[in-house]
């Protein structure tokens, strides 16, 4: 369902050939940028957190780490990852393809300004085979994100 509804999400706008599909997995930041020939730094990490229950992703550039302090000092509290086994039932995306894209109503999106150090950056695509070429401002208008913050270290 997660590939579909970003391919429907792209489709609206005629972008659809922007979603990817590769036989070679795309699971972590490492293999994706070895698929796509590109830096680590230009996929986009999207990580599932819960604060207070509710579910949030916080999405950064392929090289960058969450600033435990910072997210504390945002969020009032450590950070909380989702289980491994629970992503796809929170976000609608399985582990290793989670995206920014197509999400489960109600999951808060926040970006990092490490993402704009590229024109070009490729997001999860919903699963561990589809990719999302994405510009910086598509990215921004597809994504519904909430808040920009300098989240990494």
């Amino acid at each position: 369902m997660s590939v579909e509804g970003i391919r429907k999400l792209f489709e609206k706008d005629n972008l659809g050939h922007l979603v990817m599909y590769n036989e070679v997995t795309s699971d972590t930041v490492e293999n994706a940028a070895k698929m796509i020939g590109c830096k680590e730094e230009q996929i986009v990490k999207t990580m599932a957190f819960y604060v207070d229950e509710q579910p949030i992703v916080i999405v950064s550039s392929g090289e960058a780490k969450i600033d435990n302090a910072k997210y504390k000092k945002e969020f009032g509290k450590k950070a909380k990852l989702v289980p491994f086994d629970m992503a796809e039932n929170v976000t609608g995306h399985i582990p290793g393809g989670i995206s920014l894209f197509a999400l489960k109503e109600g999951v808060k999106v926040y970006l990092d300004v490490s993402l704009r150090h590229f024109d070009i950056v490729y997001s999860g695509g919903g699963d561990e085979h589809n990719i999302v070429k994405c510009a910086i401002p598509l990215l921004e208008k597809h994504s519904n994100y909430e808040l920009c913050k300098n989240w990494t270290e």
